[in-house]
């Protein structure tokens, strides 16, 4: 039946069609005056006609041209979308993404987007979306929504957890990200205009799974979800403490970091985030690095900054950030590309009296030392320089002192630190003797005191005296060798090296 197709249309350089001529002729009114003029160009039977911007406005299909034209039948069908099925808005709105541009300025997907609203509103528990139009809520009228500003109240959601979630989670998100814009375009909650924490449950479930996505295929770039992830950060600095703890917002950050997250919306977070630092655990701050780093230390960093300069510090809290850093340090020393700097930044961070005991700290440095076998002298001694030797307890100090790692001199510094301290110690030891014999449990602690300063005293002593025998030993040596070189016993050849000193 050649006759019924002498018409071939080859449509966005991608699907060909073969139509018959009158009958399309009949319907529409550009497809005419194109045939038409294919006809006077070629002046053959059967045409080929291409068309790159289908649907074009529906090639001119309209009641001018045929009664019941294609475009009434379609605008009379996408009138009965609120009736539809909430799967059969979701496939429409998802099939509009191909040709998002012509269904957005036709207005179809602004008119899907109000039937998607009007089954959420209905099938919901709590009533979190409303009419902006106040006459009526039919599908007629219902033209715009926004978000309840009672539900920010609810407590139900205040008490859920950031990744608990609507029943319409998860059927959004399948939709592309410009979809999702208009969503919350139309919903009045775009960028800082977000202050609905349901709204923000839903667009970090929405990141969440995108993220996922991208490990399998690259479907969008993520700038196109830069928007949307900055709608979320707002809502949650919104929000807060109020919902959100701070193991819920590390991983809010971790979430949100693979989006091109506006850089004043992620500082906001972190600022947020350091200031619940004390409620944090080790486990949350060992994010993974960058650049082959094990860690990313540059984030705790910037944390235990924006704790530091927080409103609501006390002593408490900060001593508890002390013993949580103290881990962390001991946690991230043995990693190979750990910088000196790096490590003295994390451990100079917190103030004197955020640690009781710098044990922790010495600890560290020690793995520190251990795990970078290269490190020089005045390496090993730089990292030392974080301690506060007064604030080491006697049995580390000792430990300390007996560390080969640990350059002499860094050890003979603790020990006299150590050694000034007991003058007081000794005055409290005697003010305990003259009390009362209700207090003898005390003694005990005094004198065992006293025996472990008496032996920092001789550790100190003997090292001392090694350091004094080491210089009569290398002054001995210098001389003998002085001598040698005078009776031209020895011989030493100008391309060698000295002898190096011994101390």
């Amino acid at each position: 039946m050649p006759e019924f197709s002498d018409l071939q249309i080859h449509i966005n350089g991608e699907q060909k069609f073969f139509l018959n001529e009158k009958i399309v002729s009949k319907y529409s009114a550009r497809l005419k005056k194109m045939i038409d003029q294919e006809k006077r160009r070629t002046k053959t039977k059967k045409l080929g006609i291409e068309i790159d911007d289908f649907p074009g406005v529906f090639l001119g299909m309209t009641e001018k041209v045929s009664t019941c034209n294609l475009l009434q039948q379609t605008e009379t069908f996408l009138a009965g979308m609120f009736y539809w099925s909430w799967i059969d808005i979701l496939v429409c709105l998802k099939s509009c993404f191909p040709i998002f541009a012509h269904a957005d300025s036709s207005g179809l997907v602004q008119k899907l987007i109000s039937a998607l609203l009007v089954k959420i509103a209905q099938n919901s528990d709590a009533n979190f979306i409303t009419s902006s139009s106040s006459s009526s809520s039919s599908p007629e009228t219902a033209s715009g929504y926004r978000f309840s500003s009672s539900s920010k109240s609810t407590p139900d959601l205040i008490k859920s957890s950031p990744s608990s979630k609507a029943w319409w989670f998860e059927d959004l998100a399948v939709l592309p990200p410009n979809i999702i814009e208009k969503v919350i375009q139309s919903l009045g909650a775009y960028g800082p205009d977000n202050n609905s924490l349901i709204l923000t449950r839903f667009l970090l479930h929405y990141l969440k799974s995108a993220a996922q996505r991208k490990a399998i295929n690259q479907l969008y770039s993520k700038c196109e979800y830069g928007g949307l992830a900055d709608t979320a950060i707002h809502g949650v600095v919104t929000v807060g403490k109020e919902a959100f703890s701070c193991r819920e917002l590390l991983w809010v950050l971790r979430i949100v970091s693979g989006f091109g997250l506006n850089k004043d919306y992620k500082v906001g977070l972190e600022k947020l985030i350091g200031g619940m630092l004390d409620q944090a655990t080790l486990d949350d701050l060992l994010v993974s690095g960058h650049d082959r780093a094990v860690y990313d230390v540059n984030l705790v960093l910037r944390l235990i900054r924006a704790f530091v300069n927080s409103d609501e510090l006390s002593i408490h809290k900060m001593k508890k950030v002390g013993r949580l850093i103290d881990k962390y340090l001991g946690e991230i020393s043995p990693d190979q590309n750990l910088k000196i700097s790096k490590f003295l930044g994390v451990a100079e961070s917190l103030p004197d009296f955020a640690r009781d005991r710098f044990d922790g700290v010495y600890r560290a440095v020690d793995i520190y030392i251990q795990s970078h076998v290269s490190l020089s002298i005045e390496e090993r001694s730089r990292l030392c320089g974080c301690l506060n030797y007064e604030k080491l307890s006697l049995a580390v100090c000792k430990e300390l002192a007996k560390n080969p790692r640990i350059p002499p001199r860094i050890a003979v510094q603790a020990l006299i630190s150590q050694q000034s301290r007991v003058p007081k110690e000794l005055d409290y030891c005697n003010n305990l003797s003259t009390s009362s014999t209700t207090q003898m449990v005390l003694y005990n602690d005094a004198e065992n005191f006293l025996e472990e300063n008496e032996d920092m005293r001789q550790n100190l002593t003997r090292m001392q005296w090694r350091v004094v025998e080491l210089e009569k030993v290398r002054r001995e040596m210098k001389g003998h060798m002085s001598k040698l070189v005078r009776h031209n016993v020895l011989t030493i050849p100008s391309h060698n090296r000295t002898l190096p000193r011994l101390c």
